[in-house]
């Protein structure tokens, strides 16, 4: 999938995963409880992480806002997963130049 492709998916005006191209809403509903502690929805290990590449994008945002808890990269370690975390428009760069069966993303794009 090109550059433009991810943008495009990314002004659903909701945050998306990306799992083998597969694109989806990303669900924040089991990050909710951390929200007051993060200031933020944070990305928590209660969600559905595309877990099972070599290789995890985390698109934080255009300023890098979405807080990673700990227990995401932990298990991301566990996983021997390399965890990519950068900002959102960044992160479709990388993830541009990938076939969509590499693509594994949680791309935060609501601010």
């Amino acid at each position: 999938m090109k550059f433009e492709a991810y943008v495009a998916a990314a002004t659903r005006g909701h945050d998306i995963v990306i799992d083998r191209g597969a694109v989806r809403k990303r669900s924040k509903k089991p990050s909710k409880p951390y929200r007051d502690k993060f200031g933020h929805t944070p990305l928590s290990a209660a969600e559905e992480i595309p877990w099972g590449g070599p290789r995890l994008i985390i698109g934080t945002g255009v300023h890098g806002a979405l807080p990673i808890m700990p227990e995401v990269m932990e298990e991301a370690e566990r996983r021997h997963i390399n965890l990519v975390a950068v900002p959102t428009e960044q992160a479709c760069r990388l993830i541009s130049g990938l076939t969509p069966r590499e693509v594994r993303a949680v791309l935060h794009v609501t601010c």
